[in-house]
């Protein structure tokens, strides 16, 4: 049975209540990025799921700061009067005079400042060059030069330290961007980046080396559906195949209970985003399946957006003839219904010739002409603005995958977010998640990797790199990530061809496992939510204030130094029914009939395996985090009584370790 899920963190050991330990009386936080109720990438979902820890935290000394627009205040922002006499008076002078004056309490607190990205990172260089008593804090989610790097297609990661930054800045020129991102990583009391794999980045081009790495996590509670996320996958692919069904009307020749879905979703960062990759995969891997005469069907789904003009009128018509042909199914279905009842009321079997009459077949004939079409189902669902030289749609084309009949693997281009209002695709991005069975994420660069982590926490598997943030997190928390679904693609160590193969291997090796099988990877997925929960990772956002605070002010706060990093966090053994060898990842039990109707729970009941007896073993054998030491009271040589903080974890900024091997090889045989 699917784990029941209560409250987050509930199965993680050795979690230490910290509640008590930092005294946070006339000390005031100050949280500033550009994306505070303003969506635009990655730190606007750090912002909005922290917010909840943060705040239960520091209460109504919390405040986040970030740019005013009328689409973000009418739609995530409640106006509210000033909650203290000295916000509001610091607000009004601010309304009056301009950004000029902050210190209006009566009372001197504590003020720690966060600054997220170059672009509030101005603000730090002030408050230091203006010699303000704040505590400041700079987190760097992405380096800009980083970015820009790996968007012209060089050997990023090999050369790191060969680079000529200020150069590179000014050919790209982003020189004065780099300057203000470089100037607040060394201003700030504490820096900051997401992962590991970023910290190496910021070493070599923003010469610091960050203090602390800070994981992102999610507020796990939302994406909690208790005891219910098997069926709401079984829902949610319902409403995907809706649409599959209109998209490819009049080539629907395959089974779509022997269809799955994989999907690719962020920012429109063709080889960033590892979109190359995965349709040289996906081309690859339409041959073994042709070659091997399998029935499996994979439909890839891009939903990356893209400059468009309108929907594509051929995809519109799909879900036009789709409706059509359920409305003439309903309408013969009632009046076949409405004779079978009236022939049973009087004591008769119906007699079959007479229950659909000519005016029947005439309107199904009719449904069934409108469902011809000579062309192949499109491949993109909008009509794009740049179609010749769209890399994306540039690509497929040079592959060949044009949806025909003989390919096995159908690719869908959807150059737009999803939205539950869409006359096309009308879902939402969680229910899409939910929805299909893999996550494709084969980054080159990504510093940390939201639509991965969101994966994980709805029960998907997903394929991630050891480049990515995400991956590389995964990989130092658990002992066989392929085992829980977390494919951990190598991109570092392998040239782009073999990591081609590698990525090949990951998705026909996916494409054999029965249906039960993925019914217990999806267990075993979910598992892994508490891992990326706030109320565990927020502890390293916690550790940093604490640190900016005894640096700035020495005299009322104190830490010892502590040598323990994020590596030192849980560490999930491989899962108890699985054999001990990595190629024998994937549960080793009978094949199930795909045509097999699932129970309500998602297993046939002489297949069964206990979920929460294993949940339980591999619970039991977590090893739990070396936190650092708990907080004690110290006085300050003024005489003030204020809490001693030990250091954060600082940054282990190795190299990644190698990633495991996939988790069978092109030629291994369907269990």
């Amino acid at each position: 049975m699917p784990l029941s899920r209560t409250l987050s963190m509930s199965s993680l050991p050795g979690l230490e209540d910290w509640e008590d330990e930092f005294d946070l009386e006339n000390t005031v936080l100050f949280e500033v990025a550009w994306e505070v109720a303003n969506k635009v990438g990655g730190i606007y979902t750090v912002l909005q799921t922290k917010a909840k820890v943060t705040g239960d935290e520091w209460g109504d000394n919390y405040y986040l700061v970030g740019p005013y627009t009328e689409q973000g205040v009418r739609t995530q922002v409640e106006l509210l009067e000033a909650p203290t006499p000295a916000l509001k008076r610091t607000l009004d002078s601010m309304n009056s005079k301009g950004c000029k004056f902050l210190a209006q309490s009566e009372e001197k607190p504590y003020v720690v400042a966060h600054f997220h990205e170059w672009l509030a990172g101005v603000g730090l260089c002030l408050c230091r060059a203006r010699r303000l008593p704040v505590a400041t804090i700079f987190t760097t989610h992405a380096t800009l030069l980083g970015r820009y790097l790996c968007a012209g297609a060089v050997d990023f990661y090999n050369n790191l330290e060969n680079f000529n930054v200020d150069k590179e800045a000014g050919e790209r020129q982003i020189y004065h961007r780099y300057c203000m991102e470089r100037a607040a990583a060394h201003c700030a009391h504490v820096f900051t980046t997401v992962s590991q794999i970023t910290a190496i980045e910021a070493q070599h081009l923003l010469k610091r080396k960050p203090d602390i790495v800070t994981p992102n996590g999610l507020n796990i509670k939302k994406f909690s559906a208790m005891h219910e996320f098997q069926n709401l996958h079984a829902q949610s692919k319902a409403r995907i195949q809706e649409f599959v069904r209109g998209h490819f009307y009049g080539h629907l020749d395959f089974n779509l209970d022997k269809t799955l879905y994989f999907f690719i979703a962020g920012r429109y960062e063709f080889s960033n985003k590892g979109a190359d990759v995965f349709l040289e995969a996906l081309a690859r891997l339409n041959y073994l399946l042709r070659v091997n005469g399998s029935e499996q069907t994979v439909v890839a789904f891009f939903i990356m957006p893209a400059r468009t003009n309108n929907f594509n009128v051929e995809t519109l018509k799909g879900q036009a003839v789709r409706k059509q042909l359920w409305d003439t199914a309903n309408t013969v279905k009632e009046k076949f219904g409405r004779k079978l009842y009236e022939s049973l009321l009087v004591g008769s079997l119906p007699d079959m010739n007479k229950m659909l009459d000519k005016e029947d077949f005439t309107m199904m004939k009719r449904a069934i002409f409108a469902t011809q079409r000579q062309s192949f189902p499109p491949v993109c669902t909008h009509n794009m603005l740049d179609d010749s030289s769209d890399p994306i749609l540039t690509t497929i084309r040079r592959i060949g995958l044009f949806n025909s009949s003989a390919d096995r693997v159908k690719v869908i281009f959807h150059p737009e977010f999803l939205s539950s209002t869409s006359p096309l695709l009308p879902v939402d991005y969680e229910e899409f998640v939910r929805g299909c069975h893999l996550g494709v994420f084969p980054s080159y660069y990504e510093p940390w990797g939201y639509t991965p982590a969101e994966c994980t926490v709805m029960g998907i598997p997903s394929i991630s790199t050891n480049l990515s943030g995400f991956g590389c997190f995964m990989e130092e928390h658990i002992a066989d990530p392929s085992a829980y679904g977390i494919y951990i693609l190598d991109r570092r160590f392998r040239s782009l061809d073999d990591s081609c193969s590698q990525l090949t291997s990951f998705l026909y090796s996916f494409c054999q496992q029965s249906r039960r099988q993925r019914i217990i990877q999806r267990n075993r997925t979910e598992r892994l939510s508490d891992l990326l929960d706030w109320k565990y990772l927020g502890r390293y956002y916690m550790s940093a204030r604490h640190m900016a605070l005894a640096k700035a002010f020495p005299d009322y706060f104190t830490y010892e130094p502590n040598q323990a990093d994020a590596t030192q966090g849980y560490r999930y053994p491989r899962p108890a029914s699985v054999p001990p060898s990595p190629s024998l990842s994937r549960h080793s039990s009978p094949h199930q009939s795909e045509d097999e109707e699932e129970p309500r729970d998602g297993l046939p009941e002489e297949e069964r395996y206990d979920e929460d007896e294993e949940a339980a073993k591999d619970r039991r054998n977590i090893r739990a985090p070396e936190w650092p030491r708990r907080a004690s009271c110290a006085s300050s040589n003024s005489g003030s009584k204020r809490n001693s903080v030990d250091t954060a974890p600082s940054s282990s900024l190795s190299t990644p370790s190698e990633p495991l091997s996939p988790a069978s090889s092109l030629g291994e045989e369907r269990n």
